[in-house]
């Protein structure tokens, strides 16, 4: 987390995760898994549509960053964009198709080239059809994610299990490598815990590292905002809840009932709901002298959505102290030990974050992806940054996010032919629904808005 107190000189980077599956982590089978020539056809259709189903325009600043971060064009950043798009349909659509074989994706090269892991051999000619490259590997994603959750309960186990973890701060699914990591200052505290948790020891790679992630403590997007007069975090994401007004940010950042000021430290509104350690979310409503919009920062373009991205996907970050940087998605549903508890489910980035960067937004393209958590390192000489993914700061407070040309509060499309589909409602990977007389099987998790009907966005619903 980046809170910075308002009088101090230095501040705490801390990191917090949460509980719940980031929606990338896993994939839920198929309850019937379509033919390899249909699976393939299936991922295609996805992938050429999601860059005109979800728009890839993005603002000057977010290009201006990738740019100096990632060492791209202006022509490359947008094409980029574009490409992570598509192969986020696609590889969605592979998930659902594979099922149980499922073992992770991400993207690979300058050109956001798809890679889809299996462990079944059949898989392969699949994927290759559908325009990914096929990795055959040993252990499936669920595995690997139960394998990570067995790390957590052993660094919970009384206070020999926490002393280790807090030695052992990090941990996660590298579906890259079809393993977990364990990162640790002390190599032998990471073993204790593996052994703690009864594991295969070769289906994890302990790496020792110099320092701990902290927390970073320190109605746009990345505006500073103020708690209690005391300390100072970023802004999330705006968003409504009914005609209630707000936004989101970190759980570190204050507690239910905390008072908060703007920027031009005007008065804002409270913190109606926080988490930390477990989580790292929170949400502060507003009072009628704010205005929540669809943008991060001063003049970047509109936020469209919440479509979480893939491992190696370009993802920017704008907060309150260090404005915008950039850099790619590491790995998805991570899990860190602090001093005050374990947390888990956060994204762990290579953007860089500094004290008062805290609970401020990153974003991939125009698709919101979560709150700045906590991480290492600076902006000087680069770190590491862990964001809090914002779908689940929806679902568990019934949020919607501020989008662009969209209204206070969810509700149903135009003509809308009934069924079970729900603007507001945050559906992930797997999840099902009727629209009309339809069923439409989810390949990628986000909240549904007006507009994103499954008839209308192929690159996150697919008949079936």
């Amino acid at each position: 987390m980046l809170r910075r107190p308002v009088r101090a000189a230095c501040a705490v980077l801390a990191t917090a995760a949460l509980g719940l599956t980031a929606l990338q982590g896993t994939a839920g089978a198929a309850s019937t898994t379509p033919g390899p020539a249909a699976a393939a056809r299936a991922a295609r259709a996805a992938a050429s549509a999601a860059p005109e189903t979800l728009g890839v325009a993005a603002a000057p600043e977010l290009i201006g960053a990738l740019r100096r971060d990632l060492g791209l064009t202006d022509g490359q950043a947008r094409a980029r964009i574009a490409a992570e798009a598509r192969a986020g349909a696609l590889t969605g659509a592979l998930a659902q198709a594979l099922g149980s074989g499922w073992a992770g994706s991400w993207l690979e090269g300058p050109d956001a080239a798809p890679a889809v892991a299996t462990t079944r051999t059949a898989d392969l000619a699949v994927i290759r059809a559908a325009g990914a490259r096929p990795v055959l590997v040993d252990r499936t994603l669920a595995a690997l994610d139960g394998a990570l959750a067995a790390l957590d309960r052993a660094a919970e186990r009384g206070p020999a299990g926490r002393a280790d973890a807090l030695a052992a701060p990090v941990r996660y699914v590298d579906v890259t490598a079809n393993t977990v990591v364990v990162q640790a200052t002390d190599r032998a505290a990471a073993e204790r815990l593996v052994a703690g948790a009864g594991l295969d020891r070769a289906a994890v790679r302990v790496e020792t590292v110099a320092e701990a992630p902290r927390p970073l403590y320190d109605l746009r997007g990345g505006d500073a905002y103020y708690i209690d007069n005391s300390s100072r975090c970023s802004i999330g994401f705006p968003i409504t809840r009914g005609t209630t007004q707000g936004f989101v940010s970190a759980g570190h950042c204050g507690r239910a009932g905390s008072s908060t000021t703007g920027a031009n430290r005007a008065a804002q509104g409270s913190f109606q709901a926080s988490v930390f350690p477990g989580n790292d979310m929170s949400w502060v409503a507003t009072n009628s002298s704010w205005t929540a919009t669809p943008y991060v920062n001063s003049a970047s373009g509109a936020v469209t959505g919440s479509v979480l991205q893939q491992v190696g996907a370009s993802v920017c970050r704008s907060g309150s102290t260090t404005g915008w940087h950039c850099g790619t998605i590491q790995q998805h549903n991570t899990s860190v030990t602090y001093a005050e508890g374990t947390v888990s489910g956060v994204t762990r980035t290579s953007v860089c974050a500094e004290p008062g960067d805290s609970g401020g937004s990153f974003v991939s393209g125009t698709q919101a992806q979560g709150v700045t958590s906590g991480g290492t390192g600076n902006c000087s000489q680069g770190g590491t940054t862990y964001f809090q993914p914002v779908n689940p700061i929806l679902q568990n407070y019934g949020l919607t996010l501020k989008t662009d040309g969209q209204g206070p509060g969810p509700g149903p499309g135009p003509g809308n032919p009934g069924g079970t589909w729900a603007a507001g409602t945050v559906y992930q990977a797997g999840a099902t629904v009727t629209y009309g007389s339809t069923s439409y099987r989810c390949l990628q998790g986000h909240q549904a808005q007006v507009g994103w009907e499954p008839p209308n966005a192929p690159a996150l619903w697919q008949v079936g």
